[in-house]
């Protein structure tokens, strides 16, 4: 079912891009949907760009790790609709036609302008498409069983066509559709959470509609004499063996976690194998498939598969035996057999599999010592991957994990509550909620090591501010960080080339500033909504600890299918209607700015829908590159810096136009200039990046990961001073 609405909303937006595209002859049909689109529909069509997977998938992934914190990202990206609203909005569309450039450049008719300003459309839009392309990979994965760079490129090439047909047109009604439905069944999905209420033992259910329970995380106890971890038996009387013990520490030597590995014996099922010829292990309370069938493909290389005698392997003697009626290479003169690193061995008659799994170490103030069980990811020399100390396969991939642990006076479950006495319970002081959103990395064994650990919080600290942003923190930078984010989104808003763009769409000024007051009402209504979205997903056991993206339609997966399908598709929709705005703007940058106005070629109509047309392609295809490179971060934290980037470039250009009577050309070119280059060269030397480049944050240049702080004053200073200093020039020649 879901494969089928999922296919269906597609089929229905190239269907309707072929249908408006045999309508759009002319530049400004293709660029601006010939500026005839009612107010209203370019209102709801405004939040269906601006709602982007940021929106729906990042901030609901944030607060469902982050609590509050990630609502944080809500307020400043509504607050920016103020600016567009009372500064941006009717003087937009009186200046300008296509771009947002021929507004800066309406007074001026300069090359300066129009060269920056169309680099500038272009790396925001970029940047902003990262995103929206890490999204699209994350929603398809899960929903049509293909590898993430399958869904990025099914997103690419999707949205080319959409915008190599109909242009701005078919985009508009893509995004008008994508942006009611989206918050008609996010209120749906609302009311049903508040409808079923809170409990500590939530049921979820898989990708074929089958419930799954959360598993049970082991806590245990140990001792330590004379520098030797003893683990104590579990109360399942599961003997535990510690083989391994990790501290991780920052670049500075500050520990950040006591890491232990530990084995135990788990016992093979009596039916050890199914339909699809597959060994059945169970682990713990989760069944686990193993393949079987292809340790014959494993040892393909030794030609003799009958040989009795001993065959050497790395200098230790194996020999050929039948187990499950399946010859395998065993260790000499004994039952046991090393397949895709799980260890298998034969006693008493039955058949066990050591399992390997890392806890964290806590150690109380009276020294009594405690181990968490975590999950992780363990990535081979060979490429190979373990999970829970079982190889990864498409069954076996992390448990799902999230829930509260504790609800005020003891009780189970709290029934249907109402929206406001639902918030008020998750924020009680009694409540405890199990967090997932924290990980380690570190080599062992010449494996690449990430462990996911569990955090119990407390209500009051999941419902304020300072589990990500540490506005408590007695550290400067972080809230400097936090400042500097902030005046990116309330800033970044009125300044982004896409939303810019959709003025023009308009009849008139009038029908532009009523856009906006439609397009703030139901940005406002479902940035509230994403609160119960987030929370829902945290305390429904629907969550990925590897990614925050998924959380939303995760959780709606545990409604039932037919919510999680129409989510996901409309998941999906979100994607497509933002990154249409995207290359729509990449593509009038491309032909009328660079091209047609400052290189001044010479093009029809005709000329210049089809150069934008071949632009849209050639930045799809970047976009799906970029798509696949950045995957795992935060579709919201990536985001951020397209905010950034366009606050500090272009918003200073566009108030100083509209406010300032002394403002030139070259002082306009200057400070987006200065802007651009002062925001990518923060976040390309910042911690966030280090990071990416596979070294500590500690390792990064400049402290501070947000730029705002920093680049939005300089592009204002920028321009001011260059301003002042081409006064003479400015009557006379553009520059």
């Amino acid at each position: 079912m879901s494969i089928t609405i999922f296919l269906t909303f597609v089929a229905f937006v190239l269907g309707l891009s072929f249908y408006l595209g045999r309508k759009t002859k002319s530049a400004k049909g293709y660029f601006a949907a010939g500026g005839n689109i009612h107010w209203g529909v370019n209102g709801v069509a405004f939040a269906g760009d601006y709602l982007s997977a940021a929106s729906f998938l990042g901030i609901c992934g944030m607060i469902a790790f982050s609590g509050y914190d990630g609502f944080l990202y809500s307020i400043g990206y509504l607050a920016g609709w103020i600016v567009a609203l009372f500064v941006v909005a009717e003087p937009m569309k009186r200046l300008g036609k296509f771009t947002f450039t021929d507004a800066l450049d309406s007074k001026f008719n300069s090359k300066g302008i129009q060269l920056m300003a169309g680099i500038s459309t272009l790396i925001v839009s970029l940047c902003y498409l990262i995103p929206q392309m890490v999204g699209a990979g994350v929603l398809v994965e899960p929903l049509l069983g293909v590898p993430h760079y399958w869904g990025v490129i099914m997103v690419g090439v999707i949205v080319i066509y959409i915008v190599a047909t109909a242009g701005m047109a078919s985009t508009t009604y893509v995004q008008f559709l994508k942006g009611g439905l989206l918050i008609i069944f996010s209120t749906v999905l609302a009311v049903c959470f508040c409808y079923r209420g809170l409990t500590t033992e939530p049921v979820t259910l898989d990708a074929d509609g089958n419930e799954i329970k959360p598993h049970a995380f082991e806590t245990l106890s140990a001792q330590e004499s004379n520098g030797a971890l003893t683990i104590d038996t579990d109360k399942n009387g599961i003997a535990y063996t510690v083989i391994a013990e990790k501290t991780k520490t920052d670049k500075a030597g500050k520990v950040l976690g006591h890491f232990v590995l530990a084995q135990h014996d788990v016992a093979l099922r009596e039916d050890t194998s199914d339909a699809k010829g597959r060994m059945l292990i169970d682990l713990k309370s989760i069944s686990v498939h193993l393949p079987r069938k292809g340790t014959r493909e494993k040892l393909k290389t030794l030609n003799n598969k009958d040989k009795t005698g001993d065959v050497l392997i790395d200098g230790v003697p194996h020999v050929y035996k039948t187990i499950d009626d399946q010859q395998v290479l065993v260790l000499h003169d004994t039952d046991s057999v090393t397949i895709d690193g799980v260890k298998y061995f034969q006693k008493d008659g039955k058949y066990f599999a050591k399992i390997q799994e890392w806890f964290k170490k806590d150690v109380a103030d009276d020294g009594a010592i405690t181990l968490t069980e975590c999950q992780y990811v363990a990535v081979q020399p060979n490429e190979g991957k373990i999970i829970n100390g079982i190889p990864a396969s498409k069954e076996n991939h992390l448990r799902p994990v999230g829930n509260i642990s504790q609800l005020p006076g003891g009780k189970k479950k709290t029934g249907g509550v109402g929206p406001f006495e639902l918030l008020a319970i998750i924020g009680h002081d009694d409540t405890r909620i199990k967090s997932w959103g924290k990980s380690a990395k570190f080599e062992h064994d010449d494996d690449q090591v990430t462990v996911y650990y569990p955090i119990t919080r407390t209500g009051p600290e999941y419902t304020r501010p300072g589990l990500k942003f540490p506005l408590t923190s007695k550290n400067f930078m972080d809230k400097l960080n936090f400042i500097s984010l902030m005046l990116a989104l309330f800033f970044g808003t009125a300044a982004l080339p896409h939303i810019l763009i959709r003025y023009y769409t308009v009849p008139t000024p009038a029908a532009a500033r009523k856009s906006t007051i439609v397009a703030i009402a139901c940005i406002g209504f479902f940035y509230v909504l994403t609160i119960y979205l987030g929370m829902g997903a945290t305390v429904s056991g629907v969550l990925n600890p590897e990614t925050s993206n998924m959380s939303a339609p995760l959780f709606a997966r545990s409604f039932g299918l037919f919510l999680f399908a129409m989510i996901s598709a409309l998941a999906f929709a979100t994607v497509l209607g933002t990154v249409s705005g995207l290359i729509v703007a990449s593509s009038g940058a491309v032909a009328h700015d660079l091209l047609n106005r400052y290189a001044g070629v010479e093009m029809t109509d005709k000329t210049k829908v089809w150069v934008g047309k071949l632009a849209a392609v050639t930045v799809g295809l970047v976009a799906i590159i970029l798509g696949i490179v950045f995957r795992g971060m935060n579709v919201s934290f990536l985001v951020g810096w397209a905010f950034a980037i366009a606050a500090s470039a272009n918003l200073p250009a566009i108030l100083m136009l509209l406010f300032w009577k002394k403002t030139t050309a070259k002082g306009i070119a200057a400070s987006i200039f200065v802007g651009i280059v002062a925001a990518i060269g923060i976040i390309m030397l910042g911690p966030d990046m280090f990071v990416r480049y596979g070294l500590e944050r500690s390792d990064a240049i400049i402290a501070l990961g947000q730029p705002g702080i920093i680049s939005i004053p300089a592009s204002f200073i920028t321009l001011v001073v260059v301003s002042l200093l081409t006064q003479k020039n400015s009557k006379s020649a553009a520059a």
